[in-house]
């Protein structure tokens, strides 16, 4: 583990060839001078007056010094108007790219690269069931998703290529054809489905343990993937550990005697190949865009809010700091709906996050109410084997049609591209999407015991059925108590998240929402026969099941993706986030009710920054009861009396990551590529539970010749010793996590190019960063790749239900997407350093902060 693993296909970002003309161009004109004002040609007017067609009135747009745009406007129909012709003002590119994605159409702007990308899209079919989704809104959300389209429409009018964003100039040079058509409301309710599929829960864990039970028997496959420890972690409803324990039910992938074999022998018989066909199924799935980020367990986000009777105001106080992978621009953007007058007319008045490309504010607040969002992660997708024959496949012992559609995926500087998809009553075959997919149909016969035949994939998913989300961000914008509050909830069905509450009457709660299948057979962790109805899904947990509470006892709740309520409530999914961090949050807000101290906007945020390594707590224990000598006592040395916390200047912290990557490689190195450790919280209750059998075979390696926990732990730590004097130097007063942990923001099309000129146009960074995995402060890493940062807190917010201008929030990167805008990146080192910017919400405050002022006038 002396050099960084190699990036698989697991969590390859996209990478776009352009090609050494596009070197060339830029080089040349950099070096011309010219650089600049192709730069700045894009930057959005902010200040004075703008004639624009469309608006039935005045429309002013405030900025402060951070960008950060306030709109006042005299009805809804202006106010959604002027947010689509804002977001084009600041993030048009990344509208314009996230809708390719999600529409299936990459190739159309980077051409032959990207088809498989299209064809794993277009066979799940986002953006048809986007347009389901729009064609059943209501009169009056569909009005507001127009209006926001003709916004955009109304500034695509005014500016074109290069004028609109520095990116159009670097595509114009290899696909100079390209111009971005006209914004739909189609096109923003898409990019629903991109965020229910980066928060899709499980599905990777299902592939994992499919893989897993081929060449392990089905205990270890449990203990590599531990239920919920539910006596000793908090759930969000229940609050403290419930004196109960539930153990992991594992259901191996059925054969003709509903099992297969899991001994060494068949890992060398025919059927082995099966595991090389899932690694190649998984690394498909896990190749789509990651518009938010990695998939797994270690996305999440962190919540909580404290009810009146603990803050020194007298009124709640609510936390938000939603875990993402990390984009150039932030994922986020920052906004005010503001109503000149709140009437029927106009009914908004609320300040939060948005998505460019999407009308409303996600998370936020407004007159009345404030909310967060973590996601939930309960078990929406699972996949089924069938039986295919020709254009049918069998059910209960008949054929039955395969859906059949044709799709033409266009492709930039090439001809077009015909796919087929096909479906079952389930959802679409998945391994039709490249040949090689079928290995894993061919392959399992053998590897199962099931007779001879054409085998494939389907996927079922809840996305994949028209919902509700699409007008439920705009009931959630303008809830003004608990009733309304739930009632927003109840139509946000997917992707399903946690919803934390607090208004400015005192109340707190809690909303689990979601469409939540109900399992027939089976619990969501491995993929089960699709040719008999006994399995599948018989329906969906209806709302007043799902977890709830108002007011809870403890006069506080904590969210951070672990399980919401206890182990007899309903099965949302056996893959819950185990807890470490809602057990930090949990603990450091008892500590301070313990000691009589009353909460305040600062102390939440100081609870937002916590790096308490949970993992550290464990092992380091263990580690001080050895005798060791050579590098190995070194490293115990450096270890001793630290007290855990990945602070980004800590030298004991990144001799720790190094450590634990390095034990985690050295036991579990020999499973299959696509299943090794990750290092985040799954992995920490693996190898706790494991510290107490020192004698497991775990702990060996043959080929390393090492036996026992204890000899496993003495050589990873002479082995870390080796490696981190190797990476920092042997002076260990110049170790800092800080300079193995440091995030580039990268722009998401661009970034990644391969082409150091046109990275350097579009990324910023490397900032050296603190925080880990499965920590409060969550700056996430992959132990199966490096000590890079891989997903972060995208936003951090605290507001304050007493004083709406004291809440404070801060956003990853900037308010603009254009690259060398002043507001591109201001933000990034006040994130890196945990600080917050003042939130202005009042007309008044905001009028205070104003630094820029734009009026949209009517045309005419």
């Amino acid at each position: 583990m002396g050099t960084d693993a190699p990036r698989t296909s697991r969590h390859r970002a996209m990478r776009f060839v352009i090609g050494l003309l596009v070197t060339v161009l830029v080089l040349a004109v950099v070096a011309a001078g010219l650089g600049w004002w192709t730069v700045q040609r894009s930057f959005p007017t902010t200040n004075g007056a703008i004639d624009v067609p469309g608006l039935g009135a005045e429309v002013t747009v405030i900025r402060d010094d951070a960008g950060i745009p306030q709109l006042y406007a005299e009805t809804d129909h202006d106010l959604f108007f002027a947010q689509g012709y804002v977001h084009a003002q600041d993030r048009f590119w990344e509208m314009d790219f996230r809708r390719h994605v999600t529409a299936g159409r990459l190739a159309e702007m980077f051409g032959e690269s990207q088809v498989g990308t299209d064809t794993f899209i277009r066979t799940l079919d986002w953006r048809g069931i986007a347009q389901q989704e729009y064609d059943a809104l209501g009169e009056v959300p569909k009005a507001y998703y127009d209006a926001y389209a003709d916004g955009v429409n109304a500034y695509l009018d005014e500016r074109s290529g290069a004028d609109l964003s520095l990116e159009y100039a670097v595509l114009g040079l290899q696909n100079p054809g390209y111009s971005p058509e006209p914004w739909s409301g189609v096109d923003s309710i898409a990019w629903l489905k991109a965020m229910a599929w980066d928060l899709r829960s499980n599905l990777g864990d299902e592939i994992d343990r499919a893989m897993l039970s081929t060449v392990l028997p089905a205990e270890e496959v449990a203990r590599l993937h531990p239920d919920f420890s539910w006596d000793t972690m908090p759930t969000i409803v229940g609050g403290q550990p419930v004196a109960a324990t539930a153990a992991l039910s594992t259901t191996p992938i059925p054969g003709a005697a509903d099992t297969i074999e899991t001994d060494a022998a068949a890992a060398s018989a025919p059927g082995s190949n099966y595991v090389a066909a899932l690694a190649t199924l998984s690394a498909a799935i896990d190749g789509v865009p990651e518009l938010l980020g990695p998939e797994g367990g270690d996305i999440g986000s962190n919540s909580w809010v404290v009810g009146g009777a603990l803050t020194e105001s007298g009124l709640p106080l609510l936390a938000n700091d939603p875990h993402l992978g990390p984009a150039m621009p932030s994922i986020w953007t920052q906004m005010g709906l503001h109503c000149v007058e709140v009437t029927e007319a106009c009914g908004f008045d609320v300040a939060g996050y948005s998505f460019s490309g999407l009308p409303g504010i996600v998370i936020g607040q407004n007159q009345s109410v404030a909310w967060g969002f973590t996601n939930l992660g309960p078990d929406v997708a699972d996949l089924y084997l069938e039986r295919v024959s020709g254009d049918t496949y069998e059910l209960d012992g008949v054929q039955m049609p395969l859906t059949i559609r044709d799709e033409v995926i266009e492709v930039a500087g090439g001809d077009p591209v015909t796919i087929t998809v096909r479906s079952t009553a389930r959802g679409p075959i998945v391994t039709d999407i490249r040949d090689d997919f079928g290995d894993v149909g061919a392959q399992y016969p053998a590897a199962s015991g099931q007779p001879e035949g054409d085998y494939a994939v389907s996927l079922q998913w809840t996305a994949l059925t028209p919902g509700t989300t699409a007008g439920a961000i705009f009931a959630l914008d303008r809830a003004q108590d608990w009733d309304g509050f739930r009632a927003a909830a109840a139509l946000f069905d997917v992707p399903a998240q946690n919803l934390i509450y607090a208004d400015t009457s005192g109340n707190i709660g809690y909303q689990a929402p979601g469409r939540i299948p109900v399992r027939k057979a089976g619990d969501g962790t491995l993929p089960l026969p699709g040719w008999t109805s006994e399995n599948g899904w018989s329906g969906t947990i209806p709302f007043d099941q799902l977890p709830s509470v108002l007011n809870p006892p403890a006069g506080y709740l904590v969210t951070a993706n672990n399980a919401a309520a206890g182990p007899d409530g309903p099965m949302l999914t056996k893959d819950w986030d185990y807890g470490y961090r809602a057990a930090g949050i949990d603990r450091l807000i008892r500590e301070r009710i313990d000691a009589g101290e009353k909460f305040t906007v600062d102390s939440l945020a100081e609870i937002q920054l916590d790096t308490g390594d949970a993992n550290a707590d464990a092992l380091l224990p263990v580690i001080a009861s050895l005798d060791l000598i050579g590098d190995a006592g070194r490293g115990a040395d450096l270890l001793r009396g630290w007290d855990g916390s990945a602070d980004a200047d800590s030298a004991q912290a990144a001799y720790f990551a190094v450590f634990w990557r390095t034990l985690l490689g050295d036991m579990f190195g020999g499973l299959p590529e696509s299943t090794q450790p990750q290092g985040g919280d799954r992995w920490f209750s693996v190898v706790g539970t494991l510290l107490d059998e020192p004698e497991s075979t775990w702990w060996t390696n043959d080929e390393l010749d090492v036996a026992g926990r204890d000899g496993m732990i003495a050589h990873a730590l002479g082995a870390a010793w080796a490696e981190s004097t190797n990476r920092m130097g042997s002076n260990t007063d110049s170790w800092r996590w800080g300079r193995l942990h440091t995030l580039t923001l990268t722009n998401q099309s661009f970034g990644e190019s391969g082409i150091a000129p046109i990275e350097w146009l579009f990324n910023r960074g490397p900032y050296e960063l603190g925080g880990g995995s499965a920590v409060v402060n969550a700056i996430g890493w992959d132990a199966s790749i490096g000590y890079g940062v891989d997903w972060v807190p995208s936003m951090r917010m605290v507001v304050d239900l007493a004083d709406r201008d004291a809440s404070r929030w801060i956003n990853l990167t900037g308010a603009s997407g254009h690259a060398f805008h002043a507001n591109y990146a201001d933000q990034a080192p006040l994130w890196q350093h945990g600080e917050l910017r003042d939130w202005a919400v009042s007309s008044e405050a905001i009028e205070a902060d104003a630094r820029n002022t734009l009026t949209l006038n009517p045309a005419g």
